[in-house]
């Protein structure tokens, strides 16, 4: 529970070089994830290139952190791969939250910058990377090591829990 309570979205990064080690352990994280009848629907394209990380800052108003990152992975659905229709989002999703969590792990930071389901968003990164027809990028995630320090949610130091019992129904609404 650690990496996960510590973990907070990080928008601006040190000139660091992050190890293509680091990139490998991220994306086995990723594929770790669960997804709907294991069809694992997710493509992810990393993203070093400084000219193309702008283009995707690009994407609209709240990623223009992208271009000051180390690199970025794009997390990418392909449609001809999911278990059941829009199933990708799910599965997608599920892979990027085990990203965010490994960037934590690894003392590096990110932020989830959506991309769907907005079709501008969508037409934009598409247009980046020349996408196939059955591939629709979900997110943008700008990592680098951290040149900011945001505040912890913390109770007496230590990383505060979010559970909450109101939100909780046993066998009934």
């Amino acid at each position: 529970m650690n990496s996960i309570l510590k973990r907070r979205s990080i928008r601006q990064y040190t000139d660091e070089f992050v190890s293509d080690k680091h990139v490998k352990k991220i994306l086995e994280a990723a594929m770790s994830a669960p997804s709907a009848r294991n069809a694992r629907p997710w493509q992810f394209i990393v993203v070093r290139d400084k000219s193309t990380l702008k283009k995707l800052s690009e994407t609209h108003i709240n990623a223009s952190m992208v271009k000051n990152a180390n690199l970025a992975i794009v997390v990418c659905g392909d449609l001809s791969k999911q278990s059941h229709k829009d199933y990708w989002v799910l599965d997608c999703s599920a892979a990027t939250e085990n990203i965010l969590i490994e960037v934590e792990e690894l003392g590096l930071g990110a932020v989830w910058v959506a991309v769907y389901p907005r079709e501008e968003r969508i037409k934009h990164v598409r247009k980046v990377f020349d996408l196939p027809v059955d591939i629709v990028p979900l997110c943008i995630i700008p990592i680098g090591y951290p040149a900011e320090t945001p505040e912890p949610r913390s109770i007496r130091g230590e990383p505060k829990n979010r559970y909450d019992e109101l939100k909780v129904h046993i066998e009934k609404w």
